[in-house]
């Protein structure tokens, strides 16, 4: 009986320590997508990260806007979408970063293909208001299934077995965060 009733004190007190949690804990490293990341003032998620395939009719709308001078993926090469949603939590109107690289673990590096703003899909942030999440709901990249805007990169195929694929947050003069890409 003495035993049950210290198991419960132990379990309430640590849950009210629990919840004496501080906000101001900042998360660098995502170990999975889905998990929130902090750079300066604003939260990044991966949605989703996957190959886009050409002949695939939802994936060639993702591909639309693709720069003519950009050379279409060798048998060597593949598509590589990562979809980004952005919270701003401040008070302030922020400008979203998009300096964003890949690395595998032969440190290959990757950065993003630049899709227009006429792709409704493709990530173009403005600066977002404060208390704002970027896709803006009402998109055609917030509403539709992955609820997220789309980063391009154009991956050799060889680095899909140099895994964890790492992708790079950088926003300047702010610390990095890194998430780890599901594959």
């Amino acid at each position: 009986m003495r035993f049950r009733v210290l198991a419960i004190l132990v379990v309430a007190a640590s849950l009210g320590i629990a919840g004496c949690g501080e906000k101001s804990d900042y998360v660098r490293v995502a170990e999975t997508e889905g998990t929130y990341v902090d750079v300066g003032n604003l939260v990044y998620q991966v949605q989703l990260s996957r190959y886009l395939n050409p002949a695939d009719p939802e994936d060639r709308e993702y591909l639309v806007g693709v720069p003519p001078n950009e050379p279409a993926p060798t048998g060597e090469e593949t598509w590589f979408g990562v979809w980004m949603r952005v919270k701003n939590y401040s008070d302030q109107a922020q400008q979203p970063t998009t300096n964003f690289v890949i690395t595998d673990t032969e440190n290959n590096k990757y950065y993003p293909i630049h899709l227009p703003e006429t792709n409704p899909f493709a990530y173009n942030p403005p600066k977002l208001p404060a208390h704002q999440v970027y896709p803006f709901p009402d998109t055609a990249a917030a509403s539709g299934p992955i609820q997220g805007s789309l980063i391009l990169f154009k991956l050799k195929i060889v680095s899909t077995s140099n895994r964890p694929l790492i992708l790079h947050i950088q926003q300047p003069g702010q610390d990095e965060a890194i998430v780890d890409l599901d594959l």
